[in-house]
């Protein structure tokens, strides 16, 4: 008789943790699944600090649950809830001045030591545009990349939260940026410069002259890619990034719903018009399976990414899955496909493809 979710509740009600409490008078569990005899499950701890001290009550957790009669496998992951604490500060922050006006430059220009740009964009926000660029980020460094990731989203930056750092980049001249760095990627965004809780109120001029110094003035090193996370919509950014950059290319991201088509649509319009080349087109959010009873769903529809790549003669690079273990994965701090969880292997196909096209 297979495992029951109540039997499996009872026994990591067993499990008391370090500062009071159980994982199940807290309500920490997420994501709880019994496939057959394997059973896995997320533990979301209350901050990524105490997260870190936690592998032990994960072990623990797992254990109990494959002691239970029936279970022959079981799988703990730990996240966090909320953002990391502020490190304190072990010296003056630098004084490089971000969202300054653009600096006159001749025509687009490449990006010392990277071999390949590539903008990550979208037509619409909410289609998991940063989900896709962390995740592939990651995926890509995993296969032995060198791989920069650079969060153009001046207005909502999320990079930070979701690779899973909070710090400071320093600037030992007040003119050069030293990049940070996570799961193997080098990165870059404006929410490492600002207030994470403080609106970012710029101009247009603003924006482009911010850009510009995150590629100019940052020491990437060497790079094969560097991704740049574009903001949604057909903007000031994203004019600045194809006109000012050499790039090698574009990938647009949709989910397969009409709505999120049609600006997609515009999107790659807006890189045509730039003489920016589309490599690809990536259908996100295109199943859901229930964790519950394993049916699978087509929320926001299914196969709409597809057909519009193969109408427009353009690379279709692959549908990747909606999932709250993806979710739970960026909030806190470590994108799915920094795991061997079964969720990392749809971005891991997308590095690859990637690679043997030539583009990473």
């Amino acid at each position: 008789m297979p495992i029951s979710k109540s039997e499996i509740l009872d026994a990591l009600g067993g499990i008391a943790l370090p500062d009071g409490g159980t994982l199940v008078s807290r309500d920490l569990l997420r994501a709880l699944t019994v496939d057959g005899a394997a059973v896995r499950f997320v533990i979301e701890a209350p901050s990524p600090e105490v997260a870190k001290s936690w592998d032990a009550v994960r072990a623990k957790a797992e254990q109990a649950v494959a002691a239970l009669p029936g279970v022959q496998k079981a799988s703990a992951a730990l996240t966090a809830h909320g953002p990391a604490a502020k490190p304190a500060a072990k010296s003056a922050p630098p004084s490089l001045k971000v969202g300054k006006h653009p600096s006159p430059q001749a025509g687009p220009q490449a990006v010392s030591g990277v071999d390949r740009i590539i903008a990550i964009g979208s037509g619409k926000g909410g289609v998991g545009k940063s989900t896709v660029s962390t995740n592939l980020a990651v995926a890509l460094a995993r296969e032995g990349r060198k791989v920069g990731l650079l969060d153009a989203d001046i207005y909502g930056p999320s990079v930070p939260r979701m690779m899973g750092v909070n710090k400071r980049p320093a600037s030992p001249d007040g003119k050069t940026i030293i990049p940070l760095h996570a799961h193997g990627v080098t990165l870059m965004s404006i929410g490492f410069m600002v207030d994470p809780d403080a609106a970012v109120v710029w101009r247009g001029p603003m924006l482009m002259g911010a850009l510009q110094q995150m590629l100019g003035q940052v020491e990437w090193g060497k790079l094969d890619v560097l991704l740049v996370d574009m903001p949604p919509g057909t903007g000031d950014v994203q004019l600045t990034l194809c006109q000012k950059t050499q790039l090698t290319g574009a990938v647009v991201v949709s989910t397969p719903q009409d709505v999120a088509l049609l600006d997609a649509r515009r999107a790659l319009d807006m890189f045509k018009r730039l003489n920016t080349p589309v490599l690809g087109l990536i259908e996100n959010m295109s199943t859901y399976v229930c964790p519950e009873c394993g049916h699978e769903a087509h929320i926001f529809g299914h196969g709409g990414v597809q057909a519009e790549a193969e109408k427009l003669g353009a690379p279709f690079l692959g549908a990747l899955p909606l999932d709250l273990d993806v979710r739970l994965a960026g909030d806190g701090g470590t994108p799915v496909a920094a795991t061997d969880s079964p969720l990392a292997a749809p971005y891991r196909a997308l590095a690859q493809r990637l690679i043997q096209g030539g583009m990473a």
